[in-house]
């Protein structure tokens, strides 16, 4: 639209002055032509005044006249039809500025400006003209005349414009509205339905833009397709690893158990037992990794919650508790406060969580490390954070932190062994919350931030929570 109105303006423009000027110059012609053709009649001894009174002369005419005798006089008729004398300095302005007998344009004060010519005849001369005022008025009328139809067209061809461009892009703005739809829907997981297309009546593919959403539909159809074929993928190996972990938890509690009882036999030799103990303690491990791998997988299908009323702050004492005796190389501190922050969960598997994130902070972190567990309510969210100032977590792997079988090893110092996939199910439970967790570390600074929706304040339970708080922060304190 800019391009278009632009251009136009400057054709506009361009006729404008072109016929501006022509019609200047047609008018400065008709105009000396009526000074010429202005008839004077005088007598050796008449003035400017005397001429000027014989009645025949339009209003405006202006003449200085030198009669036989040397007098020299001036005179204009007024715009009452009366006859005017020019001053002696009005008259000097004037034959100032003629420097030959060509018609010439002067200026004069008190009157404006004149187009004049000069006769000369046996010793007298005159100069004689009329005024350019209705010249230029009637230009400056053209001119603004011009200026508006100008504009004016220019507005009108702005709205045409307008209209035909929103017409003509109408179908355009529906394919980005459909991509705008698109993009707004959470794709990478979970099951994903794109039911968003490009109406039918702007998909004509004998146009550019019908082509494009045209395109954008072929486009959705096989990200839907491809979506729905990952989803069945995701499902079908979830089932496989739900499958697998059940069925293998039975041969593991058998293994461990025939290890057990063989255990028990005083006349095993010293090679013996030591085989069967390292064949128990693998079998242990392989059944928590089955035991966390079935979690995840039933927490992936929404299994696994019971929803209930959780204290936050009693569960992170109580985890605070397990830690210092797990581990009692690593100094602890708890930060929670008078009142309870409850919400609505599954508290084995927030128990979990909090565990989780402090053995992770346990194991990965050299003795002597400070952990801190604190407990807050934060613009209607229980958060949960868990600090240590230990090294830090490698920037490399600290966006694969919470995947599945995730290891820090390149950033912290690994004391025990674990399944991998501690993190993972700490991620898996807080996401079924409808939580968020995230992580932000450097080195000697990295707190884990566990963020949950908080449970609205149950008018029921108030009295009960204000008498709880004092022993939740005695045992804080004691702890």
């Amino acid at each position: 639209m800019t391009a278009v109105i632009g251009m136009v303006a400057v054709i506009l423009g361009g006729v404008g002055l072109a016929t501006g000027t022509i019609l200047s110059s047609i008018m400065r012609e008709n105009l000396d032509g009526q000074v010429q053709s202005i008839q004077l009649r005088g007598y050796p001894s008449s003035t400017a005044a005397d001429i000027l009174n014989d009645g025949r002369q339009e209003t405006g005419t202006l003449l200085v006249y030198r009669n036989p005798l040397g007098l020299v006089s001036g005179a204009y008729v007024s715009t009452d039809a009366k006859v005017a004398t020019l001053s002696d300095s009005q008259i000097s302005q004037l034959l100032g500025q003629i420097e030959s007998g060509a018609p010439a344009t002067v200026r004069i004060d008190d009157l404006g400006e004149y187009r004049v010519f000069v006769s000369s005849s046996s010793g007298s001369f005159a100069v004689y003209g009329l005024p350019t005022s209705e010249v230029t008025s009637t230009l400056g009328q053209i001119v603004t005349t011009v200026g508006l139809v100008t504009v004016g067209g220019l507005l009108i061809l702005g709205v045409l414009l307008a209209i035909i461009i929103r017409r003509s892009l109408a179908p355009l703005r529906s394919v980005a509205a459909t991509a705008e739809r698109v993009a707004a829907q959470p794709l990478s997981e979970g099951e994903v339905t794109i039911s968003e297309r490009v109406p039918a009546a702007q998909t004509d593919d004998t146009t550019e833009i019908g082509r494009v959403g045209a395109s954008l539909n072929t486009l959705l159809d096989h990200v839907e397709s491809s979506l729905d074929a990952r989803q069945r993928n995701e499902e079908r190996m979830r089932r496989f690893v739900a499958d697998a972990s059940h069925e293998l938890r039975t041969p593991l509690a058998s293994i461990r158990g025939y290890s057990e009882l063989s255990l028990r036999d005083p006349t095993l030799s010293e090679n013996t037992e030591s085989a069967l103990e390292r064949i128990q303690a693998q079998s242990l491990r392989m059944t928590a990794l089955v035991e966390d791998l079935l979690l995840l997988a039933r927490l992936e299908e929404g299994q696994e919650l019971v929803y209930g009323a959780v204290d936050l702050s009693r569960l992170a004492i109580e985890s605070i508790g397990d830690a210092r005796v797990a581990g009692r190389d690593h100094e602890w501190i708890l930060d929670v406060g008078e009142d309870p922050v409850v919400i609505a969960g599954d508290e084995p598997r927030l128990h979990q969580v909090v565990t989780n994130l402090l053995a992770n902070a346990r194991t990965h972190t050299p003795p002597g490390t400070t952990v801190t567990l604190s407990v807050a309510r934060e613009e209607g969210e229980a958060v949960l954070r868990v600090h240590d100032d230990g090294p830090g977590v490698d920037p490399s792997v600290a966006q694969e932190l919470f995947e599945r079988f995730s290891r820090a090893d390149r950033s912290r110092a690994r004391n025990t062994g674990g399944t991998g996939l501690g993190l993972s199910i700490v991620r898996a439970i807080v996401h079924a919350h409808g939580g968020e967790i995230s992580v932000r570390s450097q080195p000697g600074d990295t707190t884990f931030i566990v963020r949950l929706p908080a449970k609205p304040a149950d008018p029921a339970r108030a009295e009960a929570e204000s008498d709880a708080a004092p022993t939740i922060a005695a045992e804080a304190a004691a702890g």
